[in-house]
């Protein structure tokens, strides 16, 4: 889809948008006049506090809960209204302490005892004390049926927790879950009061948002359903990880988060200087917002790469040589150089090359049309009278839904589409809401391909999104794929785990499960005065450190 060709929003809705921001703006200006003269003053660099950030979401969040916070909305505000056991270093990935002030683990991985720091508070005043965190992470593991709250795909082989004494807690496992430390460092594993685990996941969603309690640098102060959500900091706060320079509350006074659907209402607030800073610029309005002079950001999600998923349960797809020539006959150095931009490399594996367990599968997935036909032949499958090829009387045609998650899904798609037709194999792309989406993706014939991928800095995500008890993204129960995928999620030697981690990609590329397409980043546009941008491992907003020069 061209930059000329998007829809153009309504009057009725652009207004709509715009008084929101306005409104936001003025509240603003009114709370943060004083705090503007303040920066005027002080030396560049110097952080400020006060001031409200007006933020502009392309999608309103669904749910709280945050083993389903791995939706970009949901997770944005997971990660600052909790706070995390453990903190992973953005940078360099390791982890560090946060509520947590130590840990042991034993030598098999499969028991965990932390220590935790004194003082930490949810925001209804209930402490944070081995308890809380024992019922977090029990409620996280073995889920809660009868709340309909599901197990975390962060924690595998989760047994229960003990509390030791009021400030440490152990936790063990039915076999080794080496990934778990790092889980404790993750957005799913954000901490929660004991009654707000007392929710149904209904009563996590959309319009009960002021009713989380975590223990976070914000809380959320108001919300209306599907338009607006406001953030304010907490006074009181004062248990960032010691490792940041920063300590005590958050700079900012508030954040006003709008949400804002269309590319040209979002942009056009934020060169305007109506908003302070958006997610999901899109590419085609990269080079606009550099040009406005506004700081574009695109941190990278370390995990699955963006690409297409294959059922092999659908009969079409059933033939593993059919699979090999699908993803032999797309060319993804094609579909970033038409529809993306460098911020988007093409894919070299399953794994994003910052990906924890990454191996190199470039060759076994390299663009090679000829190698394609070649197959699609052995395979029975011969050109009909308008290229599409056919097979005792059926033609190799299959339907592929735009992901209204997934950047530029549509523009990709339809061009993956015009690639695969040079093979003689027919793509049809279609639009649908996304209740319609999620329901139609569980069925392999009526969606055999899935265009998705899952950021997290840790071996686990290619189990998240393989596993037929996680993601599923195959649908397929493959006993074998995931027999390789336990085996990441179980070793707790660090080389046989890089090891196990490449077996699986080396797995999806020899069966052709899955077409990688490019490594996606989250990119996010900011306004010149908004200084101390920062983002948690995988591209999610960290507003604790982020403060306004105006």
């Amino acid at each position: 889809m061209s930059p000329a060709s998007r829809r153009v929003p309504s009057r009725r809705q652009a207004l709509t948008v715009v008084a929101l921001i306005s409104s936001a703006g003025m509240l603003a200006a009114c709370g943060g006049a004083q705090q503007g003269a303040a920066a005027a003053d002080a030396p560049a660099g110097e952080p400020v506090t006060g001031g409200e950030l007006v933020y502009l979401e392309y999608q309103p969040h669904t749910n709280l809960y945050p083993p389903q916070a791995g939706f970009y909305p949901n997770g944005g505000l997971v990660n600052n209204i909790t706070d995390r056991l453990t903190y992973q270093n953005p940078e360099t990935l390791e982890i560090e302490p946060w509520v947590a002030t130590d840990w042991e683990v034993n030598d098999d991985a499969t028991e965990y005892t932390f220590n935790l720091r004194d003082g930490v508070t949810f925001s209804d005043g209930t402490p944070l004390d081995a308890e809380a965190v024992a019922k977090n992470f029990d409620t996280y593991g073995l889920g809660d049926a009868e709340l309909g709250l599901t197990v975390s795909e962060a924690i595998n082989n989760y047994a229960g927790s003990e509390v030791v004494d009021e400030d440490t807690v152990t936790f063990r496992f039915d076999a080794p879950a080496p990934g778990f430390l790092q889980a404790t460092s993750t957005i799913n594993s954000g901490l929660v009061s004991p009654d707000t685990l007392d929710r149904s996941l209904e009563e996590f969603g959309a319009g009960s948002s002021t009713e989380i309690v975590g223990s976070g640098p914000f809380v959320v102060a108001d919300e209306e359903i599907g338009t607006r959500i406001r953030l304010e900091a907490r006074e009181d706060y004062d248990w960032a990880p010691p490792s940041l320079e920063h300590q005590g509350r958050a700079y900012l006074d508030a954040i006003e988060i709008v949400v804002t659907p269309e590319d040209s209402v979002r942009i056009g607030s934020l060169t305007s200087g109506q908003a302070d800073y958006v997610r999901y610029v899109q590419a085609y309005d990269e080079e606009q917002v550099t040009a406005a002079g506004i700081d574009l950001y695109a941190p990278q999600t370390r995990g699955v790469n963006n690409g297409l998923a294959l059922r092999p349960t659908n009969p079409l797809l059933s033939d593993v040589r059919v699979r090999q020539a699908l993803l032999h006959g797309v060319d993804a150095q094609e579909v970033v150089d038409t529809v993306y931009t460098e911020n988007y490399p093409v894919a070299t594996s399953q794994l994003s090359s910052s990906a924890l367990g990454y191996k190199d599968e470039s060759e076994g997935i390299a663009h090679d049309p000829e190698l394609s036909e070649q197959l699609l032949d052995e395979a029975g499958w011969v050109p009909g009278a308008d290229g599409i090829r056919e097979k005792d009387g059926e033609r190799l045609s299959l339907d592929v839904y735009a992901s209204n998650a997934q950047p530029l899904s549509k523009p990709n798609l339809e061009l993956v589409s015009q690639q695969l037709a040079r093979i003689g194999f027919e793509l049809n792309v279609k639009t649908a809401d996304t209740a319609t989406i999620t329901e139609a993706s569980r069925d392999p014939l009526g969606s055999p391909l899935y265009h998705s991928m899952v950021g997290r800095a840790d071996h686990d995500v290619i189990k998240s999104q393989f596993h037929s008890e996680n993601r599923d993204v195959l649908v397929s129960e493959d006993k074998e794929l995931d027999a390789l995928l336990e085996a990441v999620a179980s070793e707790p030697d660090p080389e046989k785990r890089d090891a196990a981690s490449g077996a699986v990609q080396d797995y999806l590329t020899e069966q052709a499960l899955y077409i990688p397409l490019f490594e996606e980043p989250q990119v996010y546009g900011a306004a010149p005065h908004v200084q101390g941008v920062g983002f948690e491992s995988v591209g999610r907003p960290a507003f604790y450190d982020t403060w306004l020069n105006r």
